[in-house]
Parts: C-alpha cells; structure tokens; sequence
C-alpha cells in the first residue's frame, strides 16, 4: 500500500472528487480527516471508510473560516498526532455569468473558497509540516484556471490564482521538504457538474477518449503525488482531462 500510516486531510470530501480520493487513499493505508460544510455527506464517507477497516473522522469545515481551518488542524493532531498531506479540494462554482452581471458577494464568495480556502489550509498546516520534517500538499484547480472559458471570469480566474499560488508555495515550502502541487481536472462527473446549467452542454460534446473524467481518475492523480512515487514532483499543475484542450 503507497500510504502505509500516513495521516491525509481531505477537504471538500463529502461527495464528488474528494469522496473518492478519501475512498482511496483509506484503501492505500491512510488515516483520513474529512472536512466539509456537508455533515450528511461527510459522515455518509467516514461510515463508508470505517466499515471496511478503514479510519477516518469528520471535521465539520467551511474552508473560508480562519477559525474552522485552524480547528481542522488542532483536531486532527489531538485525533492522529501528525498530518502528512492536506488535500485543499472544496471548491464552488457559479453559473456562467457576463461580467457586468456577476454580483461582488457572489465573486468574493468563489475566491474564499476557491483561493482563501487554500490559503488557510496551507497557513495552519505548514508549522505541524515543518516540525515533522516534512509533508505533502494538493490543491485542486481546474483546466479552466489555464484555458478559461466564456462567462466564467470568476471561477476561471480563481483557479488561476490557485495554480499559481501552488508553484509559489512549492518554491517556498521545498527547503522544508514540504510538496505542493495541483490538479488540473476537466469537468468532471459529479454532483456540483450534474447541478450546473454546463451539464447538458458537456455531456453531449465530444471528447478525445470518449468520456468525461470520473472522480476516481482525478482520486488516482492524487495518490500519485501523495506518494513516495512523486518524489521529485513539486509545483506542478498535473493535468486531467482526456485530451480536451490539446
């Protein structure tokens, strides 16, 4: 197993993308924290976990709190005495929207997830990383941060934001041995997908592979770079997307 005794938070992990890497990174031997503003879901994923023998807990978590994110950490060291790898992954979208329309509560509130959101996490993080000699961090962006789209400035502008904010952290952080790197999904199937007004459009567009990505494919990206096998990988934006935008 490639996270033998590791300790992982996962935020963002009541459904979708972050599910299936708590899901998965449980079944490579990791202790897992699943934070999220989703007690249902949330708790739905630590029962899942623990049924087979897994570990996990639930911390409730908006990731646009200081004080949650800083609760988040204090919990998972009483809980586990360490963390190995925080998984910045809640994220929202917004509905395709033209400049001019986008409300400034609705634009701030896409950046305190999107980019605050990782802020935080890496901010509380990082003191616990740096004693222990070590750590991984992964934020999840968006091919979109890279090749934005019509109508989507906010949510395209903050994921750019969150892969730059990567590679500065993964300069900062690599004398303490500390990775960062992102995850640059496509659109992907899961339930913030199926809810938006894109899910029509997607589904009946053609891909290169043939398919949308799953969230196990993104789950599988993570593990990687979670892993002794990602080594020598820092500040990387590793891209998911089944040849779309090639």
């Amino acid at each position: 197993m490639k996270l033998t005794d590791k300790v992982a938070i996962i935020t963002g992990a009541a459904s979708g993308m972050g599910k299936a890497m708590a899901t998965l990174f449980a079944l490579e031997g990791a202790r897992l924290v699943i934070a999220d503003i989703d007690d249902k879901g949330s708790e739905q994923t630590v029962n899942e976990i623990n049924s087979t023998n897994g570990k996990a807990i639930f911390v409730h978590t908006d990731v646009s709190k200081s004080s949650d994110v800083k609760n988040l950490i204090d919990a998972t060291i009483d809980e586990f005495s360490k963390i190995d790898i925080l998984v910045n992954n809640a994220g929202i979208f917004m509905k395709m929207t033209p400049i001019e329309e986008i409300d400034e509560t609705v634009w701030d509130r896409i950046y305190s997830v999107n980019v605050k959101g990782i802020f935080h996490g890496t901010k509380y993080v990082v003191p616990v990383m740096k004693k222990s000699g070590g750590g991984i961090i992964i934020n999840t962006a968006s091919m979109t941060g890279q090749r934005p789209g019509s109508m989507q400035s906010a949510y395209a502008s903050s994921k750019g934001a969150a892969i730059t904010l990567t590679k500065a952290l993964a300069s900062e952080l690599a004398p303490f041995k500390i990775r960062v790197n992102c995850i640059c999904p496509a659109l992907t199937e899961t339930p913030m997908l199926f809810n938006s007004e894109l899910w029509k459009h997607v589904s009946e567009a053609p891909h290169p592979l043939g398919r949308l990505s799953k969230p196990e494919d993104i789950a599988h990206a993570a593990l990687y770079l979670a892993s002794d096998d990602a080594s020598m990988v820092t500040g990387i934006c590793l891209e998911i997307t089944g040849g779309q935008g090639v």
